[in-house]
């Protein structure tokens, strides 16, 4: 992993009303690293990666996502990022390769270069041998390949996976994670939020998150060795647990 930092945040935090959906968070995150959120359904972990994405513009705070500023440069991030949200929608009508295309047109490629893209996206992803498929005849597995595949298509230094793997079975999981592995060997930053504990297991680094606080950010190694824990849903819950008071 190079030391090249690709995002960075300071105190970033979003309020709606009186509520503080993230909360003063720090980061930084580096060229070719896998970074987690980890965090129970509303923990802020969605809300965090918006911002990062230029979707949501925080309360306060500031930072930089592939050198722009999140609070000034949101159309800039966005070119530069590809971002597959847990409601990542594919055109069912379409075949796979029909979806690239259309996908590519949004991102503003055209000609060769959309077609040679595709092609990498195909090849990289396991795609060639459906890619004439209607996207109605896929199983679960492939169509999230084909969402990640649609969010690489303008080749982007970071990208941001939003509970990629949210219903789908373990097998089909462990697959698309050895994706991830390829994408971050090939020098891209990713960001995946998800509730998943043994997922975080894969991750270079983890931010854990409650109530749109940091209450632990390390290697999921690190974090077992010093609470000495097994696993890193024991971590989870004796975190949770000490944030909550509970003995």
């Amino acid at each position: 992993m190079a030391s090249e930092i690709n995002v960075i945040t300071h105190d970033i935090t979003r309020k709606f009303g009186k509520f503080i959906a993230v909360d003063h968070i720090n980061i930084e995150v580096y060229k070719g690293e896998i970074f987690g959120f980890l965090g129970a359904n509303g923990a802020g972990k969605t809300t965090l990666i918006r911002m990062l994405c230029g979707l949501l513009k925080p309360t306060s705070g500031n930072g930089t996502v592939a050198g722009f500023d999140i609070m000034t440069q949101s159309e800039q991030i966005k070119l530069n990022i590809g971002y597959m949200s847990q409601k990542f929608s594919l055109y069912d009508d379409l075949t796979v390769k029909e979806n690239l295309t259309f996908f590519g047109g949004i991102y503003g490629l055209s000609g060769k270069i959309l077609q040679s893209r595709i092609l990498e996206v195909l090849d990289s992803l396991d795609l060639v041998n459906i890619q004439d498929s209607t996207i109605s005849s896929l199983p679960v597995g492939f169509r999230q390949r084909l969402g990640l595949g649609c969010s690489l298509l303008h080749n982007p230094p970071i990208l941001f996976l939003d509970e990629p793997t949210s219903g789908v079975d373990p097998q089909v999981r462990r697959n698309f994670w050895d994706i991830i592995y390829r994408q971050a060997n090939e020098g891209k930053t990713i960001f995946v939020t998800t509730h998943f504990m043994d997922e975080a297991e894969y991750c270079n680094r983890v931010l854990i998150m409650k109530d749109g606080h940091a209450i632990a950010m390390d290697n999921p190694r690190i974090l077992k060795k010093n609470m000495d824990k097994a696993t890193m849903q024991e971590v989870f819950i004796s975190l949770v647990q000490d944030k909550e008071g509970i003995q």
